[in-house]
């Protein structure tokens, strides 16, 4: 059964809403491919992790950059030969 519009699995009540959505995009998406639902809504919630936690991990090395080159002219901060610092 997909699950929409704030219906989604049991085992997903306690997660985030951000986590919990992507986990039913997931899920929804296994269905259609003809995977069985208990499947379907634990593989959803182990990707929607690996996802999330690698999105985070990107966003931390971009916020660390932005950090680097507060304070630094445009031609320090483009600089070829100091980009391998960040």
């Amino acid at each position: 059964m997909p699950w929409y519009n704030g219906d989604y699995p049991p085992s997903y009540k306690n997660q985030p809403l951000e986590l919990r959505e992507k986990a039913v995009e997931i899920a929804n998406a296994l269905l259609q491919d003809g995977a069985e639902e208990g499947i379907a809504i634990a593989t959803g919630l182990k990707q929607a992790r690996e996802l999330l936690k690698n999105h985070k991990s990107e966003k931390n090395v971009e916020e660390e950059m932005i950090e680097n080159m507060k304070g630094k002219s445009i031609e320090e901060a483009t600089d070829p030969s100091k980009l391998s610092d960040l």
